[in-house]
Order: C-alpha cells, then structure tokens, then sequence
C-alpha cells in the first residue's frame, strides 16, 4: 500500500500544479489580449495543461479510491476531507468552463478577478493537507 500511497502522492502533487498554475495562463491571457499581445500561445498552453492536470487528477481519485478500499474508513476526518476533495473537483470543472470561454476568445474576466480565483484552490488544499496529516478527528 505504501506504493499507492506514493503514487497517490505524487498524481496529487501533479494535478495541484496544473490547478495553481492554470488561472495564471488566464491572467495572463486577458492582460496579454488587453495590451493588444497575441495571445494564441496560452490557449494552447491552457488546453494542454488543463488535459494534463485532468489526467492526474483521475489517477488522484482513482490511487485515492483504492487506498480507502485498503485502509478503509478510519475516522470522520476522511469524511470532511472528501468534501473538500469533491470541492476541487468542482473548482477543476469551473476551470473548464473558463477554458472553453478562453477557447472561444470570450474570456471576460479581469486580471485582478483571475488573480483572486487562483487564491481558490489552496483554500482548499490546506484543509485537506491539514486532516491528512493531523488527522484532527
């Protein structure tokens, strides 16, 4: 199991970059389009990102589901972290929808706005760090 662990880990770290880093191609994106830039280059960037994270993100759940099934339910602390899992995939499928709009150049937001939603995410992530690790309850 501690294979899977590892494996879990290192899918999990992966899919967490692609998720901190895919809100800044949006800042830059409608920062770039506004200085009048090409900005052609971060559409695929995002595209290709968001596919890659979305890969790491399935064998994420997946390692994950097969470490409960080994280990099995060991507290309510596995409960409140599946709730702030089931709220970043939630945070990865809103991503899609900016990317679509990215993809259809009708990416309205502003920079600050992108800025501010990529702060999102690790309010997220510290509290499921926090039960895996601590495991408070």
């Amino acid at each position: 199991m501690l294979w899977v662990k590892t494996f879990h880990i290192l899918a999990m770290t992966s899919w967490m970059a692609g998720i901190f880093y895919l809100p800044r191609i949006f800042v830059h994106f409608v920062e770039g389009r506004a200085a009048g830039q090409d900005v052609t280059r971060l559409q695929i960037m995002a595209r290709k990102l968001y596919g890659f994270m979305s890969l790491m993100a399935v064998f994420t759940l997946g390692l994950g589901l097969w470490l409960w099934l080994g280990y099995g339910v060991s507290g309510a602390w596995l409960h409140a972290k599946l709730v702030f899992v089931a709220l970043l995939i939630g945070y990865h499928a809103w991503c899609r929808v900016y990317l679509k709009r990215m993809a259809g150049g009708v990416l309205s937001q502003s920079g600050l706005y992108f800025r501010l939603f990529n702060e999102l995410p690790l309010l997220i992530f510290v509290p499921i760090l926090i039960l895996v690790v601590v495991k408070p309850f």
